[in-house]
C-alpha cells in the first residue's frame, strides 16, 4: 500500500510536470494589429472594380475603410446608397461630400438625387448651378442643370 501511494504521487508528479511544460510552451493570446497594406485610393479603386461587377456591399466596405483617411469617399458611398434606392443615406453621404470635398460631382449628384425623386426642386438647382460654378467646361453638369430647371418650369 505504502509503494501504491509513492508510485501515485510519483506519476502525480510527473503528470504535473508534462503539463506545465506543455502549457508553457504553448504562446498565451496576443492582439496583433494588422497594417492595412491599401492606401486609401486603392481601396476606392476596389470599391469601384467591386462596383462595376454589381459588388454593390462589398464596394461600400471599401469606400468605408477609405473614408477614414479620404473625405471623397463620402462621394462614393452616396453613390453607392443611391444605386441601392437608400435615398436617405444617399443625401447624407453627398451632403457630407460636399461640406468636406466642395466637390462639383457632389453638388450635382445630390442634384441629380432631388431630381429624379422630384422633390427639393429648388435646392436641386442650387446645387446644379454650384457644380457648373466651380466645372463650367462640364457637360454632364449642364445637363443636370437644364433637366432640373425644365422640370421646374413645367411644375410652376
Amino acid at each position: 500500500m505504502e509503494k501504491n501511494r509513492i508510485l501515485d504521487a510519483f506519476c502525480n508528479t510527473i503528470c504535473l510536470t508534462i503539463i506545465t511544460i506543455l502549457l508553457s510552451s504553448c504562446n498565451l493570446p496576443r492582439i496583433i494589429v494588422f497594417h492595412d497594406p491599401l492606401t486609401p485610393e486603392e481601396h476606392i479603386n476596389l470599391g469601384v472594380s467591386y462596383e462595376n461587377k454589381g459588388e454593390l456591399d462589398a464596394a461600400l466596405k471599401e469606400y468605408e475603410t477609405a473614408s477614414k483617411k479620404s473625405q471623397i469617399a463620402y462621394l462614393y458611398m452616396g453613390n453607392i446608397y443611391f444605386q441601392k434606392n437608400d435615398f436617405v443615406n444617399a443625401e447624407k453621404y453627398y451632403r457630407k461630400a460636399i461640406k468636406k470635398t466642395d466637390d462639383p460631382l457632389a453638388y450635382n449628384n445630390l442634384a441629380w438625387l432631388y431630381y429624379t425623386m422630384d422633390t427639393k426642386l429648388q435646392e436641386a438647382e442650387k446645387l446644379a448651378r454650384k457644380a457648373v460654378e466651380l466645372s463650367p467646361d462640364s457637360v454632364d453638369f449642364k445637363d443636370t442643370l437644364d433637366r432640373i430647371i425644365e422640370k421646374r418650369g413645367y411644375a410652376r
